[in-house]
């Protein structure tokens, strides 16, 4: 690792516990989470795939990438410069700066997606929440992660649909009363649902995270897979949930 990486002074740098790496993040304010971590291990990479992650924010999502599947090159597009920034460093800090890149871009620019070519996969975990308030202030780091502020869902999917290669897979975190959104807009611009799972607290509440596998012009089939659950009932985590976190073989 490259310890001439600078931090701020409130930036933490924090070992994700796989194949040695480590992100750099805020010490308060948007820090990955659960989310990130569920969608890295529901995707499908093979270590020769070139794969793209969309709203990746401070980098995740590409770092677990490149550290579970070892792919040929993880690009991360955010919006947010400070982010991205942050994330670049991160990828020196790590020495993996030719494989895990970081390009800051808006997502409705077709210019921009048109530079990057077609991927083989492509992950996201987009913001959840519709901005329909008329409250939230723009500049709001936070509110730009968790509200479609800067992008839609369907700015995500279009997307997608531009930057996959033929029967390229999509792999999308959300939230399971976001799903009819979701597939209506999938199947809008082609990418079928193949794959669902669905993420839930505990055996005794209902789902509160959706996990969604699209293939571009796929044929139609969907798959349910069982469900996932976070926590025992006495509160501590489950061994599925241990497992993905690496702390279980």
């Amino acid at each position: 690792m490259n310890k001439d990486v600078r931090l701020l002074e409130d930036e933490s740098i924090d070992d994700l516990q796989l194949k040695n790496l480590f992100l750099i993040q805020k010490k308060s304010g948007f820090r990955f989470g659960v989310d990130a971590v569920l969608l890295s291990n529901f995707a499908n990479i093979k270590n020769k795939h070139r794969v793209i992650d969309l709203c990746s924010g401070t980098g995740i999502v590409p770092f677990l990438l490149y550290g579970k599947y070892n792919p040929k090159e993880v690009i991360g597009i955010e919006i947010q410069d400070d982010m991205v920034e942050m994330a670049k460093r991160s990828s020196k800090y790590n020495e993996l700066e030719k494989i895990v890149k970081f390009e800051r871009g808006d997502l409705k620019d077709i210019s921009f997606l048109n530079k990057l070519g077609k991927f083989d996969a492509l992950t996201v975990n987009p913001p959840y929440k519709l901005n329909n308030s008329g409250i939230i202030n723009p500049d709001d780091k936070l509110a730009i992660a968790r509200h479609e502020i800067l992008c839609t869902l369907e700015d995500v999917i279009k997307a997608s649909r531009k930057l996959l290669k033929d029967n390229g897979r999509m792999y999308i975190v959300h939230r399971p009363e976001r799903l009819i959104d979701i597939f209506e807009l999938m199947r809008k611009y082609k990418i079928e649902p193949k794959r669902v799972q669905m993420i839930q607290p505990n055996i005794k509440k209902a789902p509160n995270i959706v996990l969604i596998e699209g293939q571009r012009d796929g044929g139609a089939y969907l798959k349910w897979e069982s469900p996932l659950y976070i926590y025992n009932e006495d509160g501590s985590y489950t061994k599925e949930l241990n497992k993905i976190y690496g702390r279980e073989v």
